[in-house]
């Protein structure tokens, strides 16, 4: 048992009750010396028995023993994978409804926190101004997934802040027939230790291609075995302006970035055309993170259908082939970081920027800023790195003109947040 000191240890045991969830999917309460305690698996309303895996001098880290008095938004598991330990819907023993509030409470604290001293929210009311948007469906929705594979063989998802595999449930968020004889009772076996990327793509094409481990927080780029499927996936995205709905075709391969949610790419995109739309002074568009591309045709309808347009990522898998569905557009393919500076570029009227999870950061934003864009359109998809680039926004002399929280991660602790910003 825990000291009544207030002395804590690893290992100890403590009764608390969350009163917050924070940013990464862990529930938030205070030990009986007043340190902070992040604990897995706990939502704000438990009371729960828990026992301290980490202890730092001013918090601690904590995992759920027993669930003694449930939350009124605490539900039974819509993801079994995640009731069996895996990290991946750590948000499915929440209603739905908290879900999505716990959502805008991490974003707004995360924006307070980070943007006090900047003026990037200056006439923006985070209370009533910030827009939210909940991408269906909220079960299925996953149209690639990255699988572990155990010294077993058997593929699956891993335990949270693990190694181990969770092969005998598939996760649910997952589109369906995608892990059909791969996860689960009775599927094959894979090479020990190697990775899976599993794609469904438009056409209900599904590919599984072997690779090698991926370091944390990097992505694999070559494939090392195609089990099944071919080298190239099909999605098809669908962007309307002024009443018209046009579908384009991307070719690209099963490793290539491209966004989980299967709505998604088409609800980025209609932000752009809504929101960008304008009359602009300087006929140029820049996509920066661009991927293979997937946000030319709303930038090019944004901005009136003939601008030129600068494509920048460093990613060999999306640029290497050119797009045959944007073969109408004046567009620009740049293969290297965005980081590396855009030197050269002509002058944009407006920037679309979609960073990976560690953000954009200061020196990027800063680049683009004195280029002096008409408007920004930035996506974020981690909000402690999106809310400090929106403060170096506002260091650059822009403000928020509107915002929308887009839960395209239905189930997790995970979202996305849309930002237009103007200079101020």
């Amino acid at each position: 048992m825990s000291d009544p000191s207030g002395d804590l240890t690893r290992g100890a045991t403590l009764t608390l009750r969350p009163h917050a969830m924070a940013h990464g999917g862990e529930a938030v309460a205070y030990a009986p010396d007043s340190r902070v305690v992040f604990i897995g698996g706990a939502i704000p309303g438990d009371t729960v028995s828990v026992t301290l895996d980490r202890v730092k001098k001013r918090w601690a880290r904590a995992d759920v023993v027993e669930v003694l008095e449930p939350s009124p938004d605490r539900v039974e598991h819509a993801c079994p994978a995640a009731a069996a330990g895996a990290g991946c819907c750590d948000y499915s023993h929440i209603a739905p409804a908290a879900q999505q509030r716990f959502k805008r409470e991490v974003l707004i604290g995360q924006l307070v926190h980070h943007t006090e001293s900047s003026l990037v929210l200056r006439g923006f009311d985070l209370a009533i101004d910030l827009e939210e948007e909940t991408l269906e469906p909220t079960l299925g929705w996953r149209t690639r997934t990255r699988l572990g594979v155990g010294q077993d063989g058997r593929a699956g998802v891993r335990k949270a802040r693990s190694n181990d595999i969770v092969a005998d449930v598939a996760c649910t968020q997952v589109v369906p027939g995608a892990l059909d004889g791969i996860v689960g009772p009775g599927a094959r076996t894979f090479t020990p230790g190697a990775e899976l990327v599993v794609v469904m793509d438009s056409h209900g094409q599904r590919h599984v291609v072997e690779t090698a481990k991926a370091q944390r927080g990097r992505r694999i780029e070559w494939m090392e075995t195609v089990i099944e499927g071919d080298m190239a996936v099909t999605e098809v995205v669908p962007v309307e302006a002024g009443g018209q709905v046009e579908d384009f075709e991307f070719v690209f391969p099963p490793t290539a970035f491209w966004q989980a949610h299967s709505a998604a790419p088409a609800t980025y995109s209609r932000y752009i055309t809504d929101w960008a739309a304008d009359d602009y002074e300087r006929p140029i568009g820049w996509d920066l993170y661009g991927g293979v591309g997937v946000f030319v045709p709303s930038i090019s309808k944004a901005m009136g259908g003939h601008p030129h347009i600068d494509s920048v990522d460093y990613s060999v898998a999306a640029t290497q082939e050119k797009q045959q569905c944007l073969s109408g557009f004046d567009v620009t393919v740049h293969s290297h970081p965005v980081e590396t500076g855009l030197i050269g570029f002509a002058d944009p009227g407006l920037v679309v920027l979609d960073p990976p999870r560690t953000g954009a950061g200061a020196h990027v934003v800063e680049d683009i800023a004195q280029y002096n864009p008409q408007r920004v359109i930035h996506i974020g998809c981690d909000p402690a790195t999106f809310a400090r680039d929106l403060a170096s926004w506002g260091n650059n002399g822009y403000v928020v003109e509107r915002m929308a929280l887009v839960d395209a991660f239905p189930m997790t602790h995970h979202f996305e947040v849309v930002c237009s910003l103007v200079p101020a």
